[in-house]
């Protein structure tokens, strides 16, 4: 199976899915890797805050393949926002990991009543320029976050990962990437706690399609230019997730999908909840 790229800001490409990994832990971790690997993902996304590190290190290293084929993002939390403490947040990951890089290095959230997410960027600057990390990006940015940055920082964030659904589809933020030449990545791009596959709408398309709910809903992010990173342990669902390059969505299959946005709020930040 080829998987096809997306080229960010930087010069360098991110596959167009990856996997997600909260909230798995270290003790299940490997076993996932490996079975993810093996159905064909080169894109696993984790973070410093999930507590899994150390087994997603292990899995890949279990799979056998070489670290080059890979794409690895990580996260840092708001414990490392401010003057350089990224620099052994980094560290720390790559320890966890057992890497000498990763791939995407991202601000977990902005956090903007601490206002220190302008330096931490400034110190992901410089661990870009160390090698340690070959991308830069964000997580959970709104576009005024990201407009507060760009007036005080040299480099556009080559992602932005945020809450994206057909049930939460996030315009104008997509539009505020794209005119900046910044990735979306689409975390909980399922439906988190929501009943989004079980909607009428989405079962006629996927009946049409001979899909699934979900590999509908997938396949609408990559029709959209988004990068989707599903999350599951379950090795049906893995393998599923990432079947979805053998056809595509209609223009009217598009709007229908996207007609689903119920207008929510992604969930607000807060230093110890979730993703």
């Amino acid at each position: 199976m080829t998987i096809p790229s997306v080229q960010m800001n930087d010069g360098r490409k991110i596959p167009q899915i990856g996997l997600g990994t909260w909230p798995l832990k270290d003790h299940d971790a490997p076993a996932v890797m490996v079975t993810a690997i093996e159905a064909g993902y080169r894109h696993i996304d984790t973070a410093f805050r999930y507590g899994n590190q150390i087994g997603v290190g292990q899995g890949i290293r279990d799979s056998g393949i070489a670290r080059e084929e890979l794409f690895i993002t990580s996260k840092l939390d708001g414990e490392f926002q401010g003057d350089d403490k990224a620099v052994a947040g980094l560290d720390a990951c790559l320890r966890q990991l057992g890497m000498e890089y990763v791939d995407l290095l991202l601000i977990h959230w902005p956090m903007p009543a601490r206002d220190q997410y302008v330096s931490t960027w400034q110190t992901f600057e410089r661990l870009q320029a160390s090698g340690k990390v070959r991308s830069i990006g964000v997580s959970n940015f709104k576009p005024a976050h990201l407009d507060h940055l760009r007036a005080y920082t040299t480099v556009v964030p080559a992602t932005n990962q945020i809450q994206l659904s057909p049930r939460i589809t996030r315009a104008d933020h997509v539009a505020y990437d794209n005119a900046h030449g910044i990735v979306t990545v689409s975390w909980s791009p399922l439906g988190q706690g929501s009943d989004l596959l079980k909607d009428p709408v989405l079962a006629r398309i996927a009946a049409h399609h001979g899909k699934t709910p979900a590999q509908i809903v997938l396949r609408w992010n990559i029709e959209l230019g988004l990068v989707p990173i599903p999350k599951s342990a379950n090795k049906q669902r893995i393998a599923e997730n990432i079947d979805i390059f053998d056809f595509a969505l209609s223009a009217a299959d598009i709007a229908a999908l996207s007609a689903l946005d119920t207008g929510a709020e992604e969930r607000v930040d807060s230093d110890v909840n979730g993703h």
